[in-house]
């Protein structure tokens, strides 16, 4: 019996329903970040429900969950967290303090919402390290009940304290305040600020103009008086408001990273926005001029909402920093929930994650990123099992026994002899979206090359799975591989405002050697993968009722006519983080 069979019309309906969650979620999740529920936002858990709670990704005690910074030994995380409730409302900037970026101690809050400039919010920023080591937080304060927005500052209260627990903000706040030609409203997350050639400081604030995404450019002298720029840095007509954009070099060389204030030669900039508007991450990659002061694309980096995405799940405002402690650029992102109504995130007593932080580089052809777990959590796996040169004919599977299920990390190379009977790919399918194709095809489908792959967070019996895999087609010229975390199968819960996606991205692969390498982290509640050494990431936020702790199964799995080797596998179960930790605990 083929896996996963199932019939045509139970297809088209999973194909109809994923359509309307398109329609009513804006792409991806109902809610924005923005959006406060007065009469919810300070109702505070009465428990904290544990089943779908992450092992090892980053996320407070309880309530609702971006600015990380590498300082004397430390490594900080600041973070948009709700102290009194479970939905977006009486933000603060958490932050927690680690030394591995696995295990966490959570200290006060750094700043909470004070003075007549951050009275009704203390938003998103960055943090950056002025000359002689002093650390310096730039984040966008609300001043008034109509969301308008200014850009302030906070420096730590004593440099000698190894955790930099209190910071004050001081009365010259704040620093820039909109000029009419800037919409009040939509004017947030200053960037890492880096210096040029000129001794000048300069950062990004992400803002909209007549649907014109916008990151304008500020310059200073001495950090403190802030001049805005004749034009932004870069704009894109019809991308609607950019939140959270990020700017850094990547070398043309290697994987090691840079500073973003770095001067050197052979490298490329990347510029990556969160759109408002879809909910999700999208960088190009390209030149900055240095002397003009402007952001141009590559030919190939396409900008706006069919352009290249850091990841194709659920992840967004994401932020990198700069490691210098193991030369390193780290992106990290937040993950929301996708059973989405606030009812739900109050019941549980907690909302929101950090995805893993990841390394990131610059692909050797220069037309992506490439992204991987940082190395530091291979610390936490624990039982080992490994098996090689496993045949998958048409409809098999293996499943992968010997570790917990529900808290793993799977590495996988799979290969095959031929591309012969890889499907033409439709004309038709060429202005969709890679989540739609893998809506239309799915898992299920009878393929030629593929579907294959892996069926996470599985029911015993199936009835719940979500299916991470990779599809060939035969294109004009060549065969693209589409890469696919498919939720729609992954919970029996009965919940119309569930958001689960067929999340899809296709993978710039070279298959003369007829191998594709799937990299998943397994938590519970998460499935965040990494296709091609981590040229496509995918984060899936799923919630099943089935298959949970010992109950969760693993699964390899084939349903195309080509036979697929599974050439080495190996898995681990993973250990739990220490995540909120005391600071009396063995720091």
């Amino acid at each position: 019996m083929d896996f996963f069979k199932k019939n045509s019309s139970t297809l088209a309906l999973e194909i109809y329903i994923f359509s309307l969650f398109l329609i009513l979620s804006n792409i991806n999740g109902i809610f924005a970040s923005h959006n406060v529920f007065f009469d919810l936002q300070s109702l505070s858990a009465v428990s904290v429900k544990n089943i779908h709670r992450t092992g090892f990704h980053f996320q407070p005690p309880k309530h609702w969950i971006n600015a990380p910074m590498y300082y004397n030994g430390i490594y900080h995380l600041f973070y948009q967290h709700n102290p009194k409730g479970a939905v977006w409302g009486n933000i603060v900037w958490a932050h927690s303090v680690s030394r591995d970026l696995i295990n966490w101690i959570h200290l006060e809050p750094a700043i909470y919402p004070s003075e007549k400039f951050d009275r009704y919010g203390a938003w998103s920023g960055s943090a950056t390290i002025l000359p002689n080591n002093k650390p310096v937080i730039l984040y966008t304060g609300v001043v008034d009940a109509h969301d308008a927005q200014v850009q302030n500052y906070a420096i730590p209260a004593n440099l000698s304290d190894p955790f930099l627990r209190k910071w004050i903000k001081p009365n010259n706040n704040p620093l820039i305040v909109p000029d009419p030609s800037i919409n009040r409203t939509k004017f947030r997350d200053p960037t890492t600020a880096w210096m040029g050639r000129d001794g000048h400081w300069r950062i990004l604030i992400g803002s909209v103009r007549k649907h014109r995404g916008l990151a304008i450019l500020y310059r200073s002298r001495d950090f403190m008086r802030w001049m805005k720029a004749k034009h932004p840095l870069h704009s894109t007509n019809g991308t609607e408001n950019w939140e959270c954009p990020d700017f850094f070099p990547v070398s043309l060389r290697n994987s090691n990273g840079l500073d973003v204030s770095y001067r050197g030669k052979d490298v490329k900039y990347v510029l990556k926005n969160s759109l408002d508007v879809t909910r999700f991450d999208y960088y190009t990659i390209g030149m900055y001029h240095i002397t003009r002061d402007r952001y141009i694309p590559d030919n190939n980096s396409i900008d706006g909402c069919k352009g290249l995405r850091p990841d194709y799940g659920n992840f967004y405002a994401s932020k990198s920093f700069y490691d210098p402690r193991k030369n390193r650029r780290i992106m990290w992102a937040w993950t929301n929930e996708s059973d989405v109504l606030p009812d739900d995130e109050i019941k549980k007593g907690w909302a929101g994650i950090q995805a893993i932080p990841r390394k990131v580089w610059l692909d050797p052809s220069g037309k992506q990123l490439v992204q991987w777990p940082i190395e530091e959590l291979e610390t936490l796996r624990k039982q080992k099992v490994e098996f090689s040169n496993k045949k998958l004919p048409r409809g098999e599977m293996v499943e992968v026994e010997g570790i917990s299920a529900a808290q793993a990390d799977i590495e996988v190379t799979f290969s095959f002899s031929s591309l012969d009977k890889a499907e033409p790919f439709d004309p038709k399918w060429a202005d969709l979206y890679a989540q739609d194709v893998c809506a239309i095809k799915g898992s299920t489908s009878q393929g030629g090359l593929g579907p294959f792959g892996l069926a996470t967070l599985a029911s015993k019996k199936l009835e719940e799975y979500t299916p991470v895999f990779f599809t060939v087609f035969k294109a004009q010229k060549n065969y693209k591989v589409l890469m696919c975390s498919d939720a729609r199968r992954s919970t029996l819960r009965h919940n119309e405002a569930m958001y689960k996606p067929s999340f899809a991205g296709y993978v710039d692969v070279d298959l003369v050697h007829k191998k594709l390498s799937l990299r998943s982290l397994i938590d519970n509640s998460v499935v965040e993968s990494f296709g091609a050494g981590g040229k496509t990431c995918i984060t899936s936020r799923v919630y099943p009722t089935l298959a949970i702790h010992e109950n969760a199964h693993l699964f390899a799995f084939n349903n195309g006519t080509e036979t697929i080797t599974i050439e080495t596998l190996n898995a681990w179960s993973m250990d739990s983080t220490k995540m909120n930790s005391e600071i009396d605990s063995g720091f």
